[in-house]
């Protein structure tokens, strides 16, 4: 059994997203999303340790785009992404998400 390494709550989504990694461009879903993290459903394979960028369309309308580093990964399933690189501005729109 894993330990759960999360410190923030997560609240479920399902939110249109695109992330930018060592394998290019591709599209995804965010099924959950917290301010410390979310889990990116995709296909494609990522490494551990591996920063990416991420985009996710808001409900506004409006993209909001996020770096983070891959904390785990589920071949053709998905991979856990921890936000280390949030400005003020990131936080706040995130904040309003998750309201």
């Amino acid at each position: 059994m894993t330990q759960n390494r999360r410190t923030d709550s997560r609240k479920s989504v399902n939110l249109t997203a695109r992330w930018d990694g060592l394998s290019g461009q591709h599209d995804a879903r965010i099924e959950d999303i917290g301010m410390g993290g979310c889990f990116v459903n995709t296909v494609t394979r990522v490494e551990v340790g591996e920063i990416v960028s991420l985009e996710i369309a808001l409900p506004s309308g409006e993209w909001l785009q996020l770096r983070g580093e891959v904390t785990s990964c589920q071949d053709a399933v998905g991979f856990g992404l921890q936000f280390t690189f949030l400005t003020e501005d990131d936080e706040s729109t995130l904040k309003e998400l998750l309201s």
